[in-house]
This record gives structure tokens, C-alpha cells and sequence, in this order.
């Protein structure tokens, strides 16, 4: 059997860093949202859509038309993005234009989409 080359062999603990990472925790609720949160961005439609929407503010016809897809199926996951807090709408007329919810949204969909694209 061979040894693991990244597995720790000491059996000293380091208290000082220990205390200081269990006084930063966050609590047991805003793990559970941040995991909710990946999970809702790891559907592969949903990316596309995140994508599209941080390129463009855009219609539900618009982004059917963009990403190939029927207006029922994109509305459907907009919905699904519009309830998690993940988009916006505005309404003008009959139309309702889609959008990021705000820079936070768009900044962890930039730098995610930035480490995929620097593993390559």
C-alpha cells in the first residue's frame, strides 16, 4: 500500500489557527444558502441563461431565440432564477426584460466562469 503523499502525518494541532477559522464560521444558514446557491447555478440551462443575461438585459423571447429553446422552458427556469434571488425583471409595456440581480451575482458568475476558462 502506498503512503498518500498529501495526507498530514503530524498529530499536532495548531490552535491559534484553529480558534481563528472557528471565530470567522459562518453560521450552519449561511452555508446552507451559499450550497442552495451553487446548486441553482450547477444546472447547465441556467448557466446559459446567467450567461446571456450578464452580456445583455434581455426578453424571454430573446433568450429563447439566443439559446435555441422554447419560451416555456426558458420562462420556467427564469422563474426558477427570479424566486432564488439570482435575476431581476422590469416590466415595459407587454415585455419583461431580464437581468442579474446585482454585482455580487455578477461577480461570482465572472470569476467562476474565469476559473473554468484558466484550466484549460
Amino acid at each position: 500500500m502506498s503512503k498518500n503523499e498529501f495526507s498530514c502525518d503530524c498529530n499536532m494541532i495548531h490552535q491559534e489557527v484553529v480558534e481563528k477559522v472557528l471565530k470567522n464560521m459562518p453560521t450552519e444558514f449561511i452555508f446552507k444558502n451559499l450550497a442552495d446557491l451553487f446548486r441553482l447555478i450547477g444546472d447547465t440551462t441556467r448557466c446559459k441563461i446567467l450567461f446571456a443575461l450578464d452580456q445583455e438585459e434581455m426578453c424571454v423571447c430573446d433568450l429563447a431565440n439566443t439559446l435555441n429553446m422554447t419560451k416555456s422552458r426558458v420562462s420556467h427556469q427564469l422563474a426558477t432564477l427570479r424566486k432564488s434571488g439570482v435575476i431581476k425583471c422590469r416590466k415595459k409595456g407587454k415585455e419583461v426584460y431580464y437581468t442579474l440581480e446585482d454585482e455580487h451575482i455578477v461577480k461570482v458568475f465572472e470569476v467562476s466562469l474565469e476559473h473554468i476558462n484558466h484550466q484549460k
